[in-house]
Protein backbone atom coordinates (compact mmCIF):
# COMPACT_ATOMS: atom_id res chain seq x y z
CA UNK A 1 0.00 0.00 0.00
CA UNK A 2 1.75 3.14 -1.24
CA UNK A 3 1.13 6.41 0.59
CA UNK A 4 2.34 9.82 -0.55
CA UNK A 5 3.06 12.43 2.14
CA UNK A 6 2.95 16.07 0.97
CA UNK A 7 4.77 18.63 3.10
CA UNK A 8 6.71 21.88 2.89
CA UNK A 9 10.08 20.47 4.01
CA UNK A 10 11.83 23.77 4.71
CA UNK A 11 12.08 23.41 8.52
CA UNK A 12 13.01 20.55 10.81
CA UNK A 13 11.09 19.91 14.00
CA UNK A 14 8.54 17.58 15.52
CA UNK A 15 6.52 16.98 12.35
CA UNK A 16 9.63 16.12 10.36
CA UNK A 17 10.97 13.88 13.13
CA UNK A 18 7.64 12.04 13.17
CA UNK A 19 7.66 11.53 9.41
CA UNK A 20 11.23 10.22 9.45
CA UNK A 21 10.41 7.83 12.30
CA UNK A 22 7.31 6.61 10.48
CA UNK A 23 9.22 5.94 7.28
CA UNK A 24 12.24 4.33 8.95
CA UNK A 25 10.35 2.07 11.35
CA UNK A 26 7.84 0.96 8.69
CA UNK A 27 10.52 -0.24 6.29
CA UNK A 28 10.29 -4.00 6.00
CA UNK A 29 7.86 -4.28 8.91
CA UNK A 30 4.64 -2.90 7.47
CA UNK A 31 2.58 -3.24 4.28
CA UNK A 32 2.68 0.56 4.06
CA UNK A 33 5.20 2.08 1.65
CA UNK A 34 5.83 5.75 2.39
CA UNK A 35 6.91 8.28 -0.23
CA UNK A 36 7.27 12.02 0.20
CA UNK A 37 6.62 15.04 -2.01
CA UNK A 38 8.36 18.12 -0.59
CA UNK A 39 8.38 21.70 -1.76
CA UNK A 40 11.74 22.66 -0.28
CA UNK A 41 15.09 20.93 -0.22
CA UNK A 42 16.06 20.69 3.47
CA UNK A 43 17.25 18.43 6.23
CA UNK A 44 14.18 16.17 6.17
CA UNK A 45 14.68 15.46 2.44
CA UNK A 46 18.32 14.53 3.03
CA UNK A 47 17.53 12.26 5.96
CA UNK A 48 14.73 10.50 4.12
CA UNK A 49 16.94 9.85 1.11
CA UNK A 50 19.71 8.55 3.39
CA UNK A 51 17.45 5.67 4.49
CA UNK A 52 16.32 4.91 0.94
CA UNK A 53 12.89 6.58 1.03
CA UNK A 54 11.66 8.11 -2.27
CA UNK A 55 11.51 11.91 -2.14
CA UNK A 56 9.82 13.85 -4.96
CA UNK A 57 10.77 17.50 -5.29
CA UNK A 58 7.88 19.85 -6.06
CA UNK A 59 9.89 23.06 -6.11
CA UNK A 60 9.96 25.99 -3.72
CA UNK A 61 6.57 27.59 -3.17
CA UNK A 62 5.96 31.17 -2.09
CA UNK A 63 2.31 32.12 -1.76
CA UNK A 64 3.18 35.67 -2.79
CA UNK A 65 4.51 34.24 -6.07
CA UNK A 66 1.54 32.63 -7.86
CA UNK A 67 3.82 31.21 -10.56
CA UNK A 68 5.71 29.13 -7.97
CA UNK A 69 2.39 27.74 -6.74
CA UNK A 70 1.28 26.83 -10.26
CA UNK A 71 4.58 25.10 -11.06
CA UNK A 72 4.55 23.03 -7.86
CA UNK A 73 0.94 22.01 -8.42
CA UNK A 74 1.74 20.91 -11.95
CA UNK A 75 4.62 18.76 -10.69
CA UNK A 76 2.39 17.09 -8.12
CA UNK A 77 -0.33 16.54 -10.72
CA UNK A 78 2.18 14.92 -13.07
CA UNK A 79 3.39 12.64 -10.24
CA UNK A 80 -0.16 11.58 -9.38
CA UNK A 81 -0.87 10.75 -13.02
CA UNK A 82 2.31 8.70 -13.32
CA UNK A 83 2.08 6.81 -10.01
CA UNK A 84 -0.71 5.07 -8.14
CA UNK A 85 -1.11 5.85 -4.43
CA UNK A 86 -3.61 4.40 -2.00
CA UNK A 87 -3.92 7.83 -0.40
CA UNK A 88 -2.22 11.22 -0.37
CA UNK A 89 -1.60 12.85 3.00
CA UNK A 90 -1.20 16.62 3.33
CA UNK A 91 0.61 17.53 6.53
CA UNK A 92 -0.42 20.81 8.16
CA UNK A 93 -2.71 23.54 6.72
CA UNK A 94 -0.04 25.00 4.43
CA UNK A 95 0.39 21.82 2.39
CA UNK A 96 -3.35 21.19 2.33
CA UNK A 97 -4.06 24.76 1.20
CA UNK A 98 -1.56 24.60 -1.65
CA UNK A 99 -1.99 21.03 -2.87
CA UNK A 100 -5.34 19.53 -1.74
CA UNK A 101 -7.13 20.63 -4.89
CA UNK A 102 -4.55 18.86 -7.05
CA UNK A 103 -4.96 15.66 -5.02
CA UNK A 104 -8.74 15.86 -5.32
CA UNK A 105 -8.55 16.21 -9.09
CA UNK A 106 -6.09 13.33 -9.23
CA UNK A 107 -8.67 10.98 -7.76
CA UNK A 108 -6.67 9.59 -4.81
CA UNK A 109 -8.24 9.70 -1.32
CA UNK A 110 -7.24 12.94 0.39
CA UNK A 111 -6.01 12.87 4.00
CA UNK A 112 -5.29 15.90 6.18
CA UNK A 113 -2.87 15.32 9.09
CA UNK A 114 -3.11 18.02 11.74
CA UNK A 115 -0.12 18.33 14.06
CA UNK A 116 -0.90 21.43 16.07
CA UNK A 117 -3.66 23.54 17.56
CA UNK A 118 -5.56 25.77 15.17
CA UNK A 119 -7.73 28.85 15.53
CA UNK A 120 -8.97 28.76 11.93
CA UNK A 121 -7.93 32.35 11.33
CA UNK A 122 -4.69 32.03 9.35
CA UNK A 123 -4.82 32.41 5.57
CA UNK A 124 -3.59 28.85 5.11
CA UNK A 125 -6.50 27.56 7.21
CA UNK A 126 -9.03 29.60 5.25
CA UNK A 127 -7.59 28.29 2.01
CA UNK A 128 -7.43 24.70 3.27
CA UNK A 129 -11.12 24.85 4.22
CA UNK A 130 -12.03 25.05 0.53
CA UNK A 131 -11.13 21.37 0.06
CA UNK A 132 -12.42 19.14 2.88
CA UNK A 133 -10.45 15.89 3.20
CA UNK A 134 -11.79 12.36 3.03
CA UNK A 135 -10.06 11.64 6.34
CA UNK A 136 -8.58 13.87 9.02
CA UNK A 137 -5.88 12.61 11.38
CA UNK A 138 -4.95 14.51 14.55
CA UNK A 139 -2.00 13.85 16.82
CA UNK A 140 -3.95 14.27 20.08
CA UNK A 141 -7.46 14.68 21.42
CA UNK A 142 -6.67 18.34 22.10
CA UNK A 143 -5.66 18.88 18.47
CA UNK A 144 -8.78 17.01 17.37
CA UNK A 145 -10.91 19.43 19.38
CA UNK A 146 -9.53 22.24 17.19
CA UNK A 147 -10.22 20.53 13.85
CA UNK A 148 -13.73 22.09 13.50
CA UNK A 149 -12.01 25.50 13.35
CA UNK A 150 -10.85 24.44 9.87
CA UNK A 151 -13.29 21.72 8.84
CA UNK A 152 -16.57 22.21 10.78
CA UNK A 153 -18.25 19.04 9.53
CA UNK A 154 -15.30 16.66 9.62
CA UNK A 155 -14.57 14.26 12.47
CA UNK A 156 -11.02 13.24 13.32
CA UNK A 157 -9.13 10.05 13.91
CA UNK A 158 -6.57 10.49 16.70
CA UNK A 159 -3.21 8.90 15.95
CA UNK A 160 -0.42 9.58 18.40
CA UNK A 161 3.09 10.15 17.11
CA UNK A 162 5.06 6.93 16.57
CA UNK A 163 8.03 6.38 18.84
CA UNK A 164 11.10 4.35 17.97
CA UNK A 165 12.32 2.18 20.82
CA UNK A 166 16.15 2.24 20.84
CA UNK A 167 18.05 -1.04 20.67
CA UNK A 168 20.32 0.14 23.46
CA UNK A 169 20.52 2.95 25.99
CA UNK A 170 23.48 5.18 26.83
CA UNK A 171 25.79 3.72 29.43
CA UNK A 172 26.46 5.43 32.72
CA UNK A 173 29.87 6.43 31.42
CA UNK A 174 28.33 8.00 28.31
CA UNK A 175 25.82 9.92 30.42
CA UNK A 176 28.55 11.22 32.71
CA UNK A 177 30.69 12.18 29.71
CA UNK A 178 27.78 14.21 28.31
CA UNK A 179 27.34 16.02 31.62
CA UNK A 180 31.06 16.81 31.65
CA UNK A 181 30.90 18.05 28.05
CA UNK A 182 28.00 20.36 28.91
CA UNK A 183 29.54 21.49 32.22
CA UNK A 184 26.68 20.04 34.23
CA UNK A 185 27.16 18.77 37.80
CA UNK A 186 26.73 15.05 38.12
CA UNK A 187 24.18 15.36 40.91
CA UNK A 188 22.04 18.03 39.19
CA UNK A 189 18.55 17.29 37.91
CA UNK A 190 18.67 17.86 34.14
CA UNK A 191 15.56 19.37 32.57
CA UNK A 192 15.57 19.10 28.77
CA UNK A 193 13.30 20.95 26.36
CA UNK A 194 13.54 19.91 22.71
CA UNK A 195 11.86 21.89 19.96
CA UNK A 196 12.06 24.49 17.26
CA UNK A 197 12.85 27.98 18.41
CA UNK A 198 9.59 29.87 18.26
CA UNK A 199 7.40 31.35 20.96
CA UNK A 200 4.49 28.93 20.69
CA UNK A 201 6.79 26.19 22.06
CA UNK A 202 6.68 27.84 25.47
CA UNK A 203 10.37 28.37 26.22
CA UNK A 204 9.67 31.58 28.11
CA UNK A 205 7.00 29.90 30.22
CA UNK A 206 9.51 27.24 31.25
CA UNK A 207 12.11 29.87 32.19
CA UNK A 208 9.62 31.73 34.36
CA UNK A 209 8.66 28.44 36.05
CA UNK A 210 12.30 27.56 36.69
CA UNK A 211 12.87 30.96 38.26
CA UNK A 212 10.40 29.96 40.98
CA UNK A 213 12.51 26.92 41.92
CA UNK A 214 15.95 28.46 41.49
CA UNK A 215 16.86 27.23 44.98
CA UNK A 216 16.74 23.61 43.75
CA UNK A 217 19.67 21.77 42.16
CA UNK A 218 18.78 21.73 38.47
CA UNK A 219 20.19 22.60 35.06
CA UNK A 220 18.09 23.19 31.94
CA UNK A 221 19.27 22.10 28.51
CA UNK A 222 17.50 23.84 25.63
CA UNK A 223 17.93 21.70 22.51
CA UNK A 224 17.08 23.17 19.11
CA UNK A 225 18.69 25.66 16.80
CA UNK A 226 17.41 28.74 15.05
CA UNK A 227 16.49 28.02 11.43
CA UNK A 228 15.20 31.43 10.35
CA UNK A 229 16.32 35.01 11.08
CA UNK A 230 13.39 35.67 13.42
CA UNK A 231 14.30 32.56 15.37
CA UNK A 232 17.83 33.83 15.94
CA UNK A 233 16.34 37.00 17.39
CA UNK A 234 14.03 34.87 19.54
CA UNK A 235 16.91 32.81 20.95
CA UNK A 236 18.83 35.96 21.78
CA UNK A 237 15.76 37.22 23.65
CA UNK A 238 15.53 33.97 25.62
CA UNK A 239 19.14 34.39 26.66
CA UNK A 240 18.40 37.88 27.93
CA UNK A 241 15.32 36.62 29.76
CA UNK A 242 17.36 33.92 31.51
CA UNK A 243 19.76 36.63 32.67
CA UNK A 244 16.95 38.90 33.83
CA UNK A 245 15.49 36.01 35.86
CA UNK A 246 18.89 35.46 37.50
CA UNK A 247 19.20 31.93 36.14
CA UNK A 248 22.80 32.52 35.12
CA UNK A 249 24.50 29.66 33.29
CA UNK A 250 22.00 27.10 34.58
CA UNK A 251 20.11 27.38 31.29
CA UNK A 252 22.24 26.10 28.44
CA UNK A 253 21.26 26.75 24.83
CA UNK A 254 22.75 23.80 22.96
CA UNK A 255 21.52 24.54 19.45
CA UNK A 256 20.83 21.80 16.91
CA UNK A 257 22.01 18.35 18.06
Amino acid sequence: MRLLHVHSGNLYGGVETMMLTLARESAGRSPLIHEFALAFEGQIASELRSIGVPVHRLGEVRARNPLSVIRARRRLGKLLRAERYRAVICHMPWAHAIFAGVVRRGGAPLVFWMHGASRGRHWTEWWARLTPPDLAICNSRFTASMLPKIFPRKSAQVLYCPLAIPDSHPTTAENLALRDELETARDAVVIVQVGRMEALKGHASLLHALARVRDRNWVCWQVGGAQRPQERTYVEGLGRLAGDLDLGDRVKFLGQR
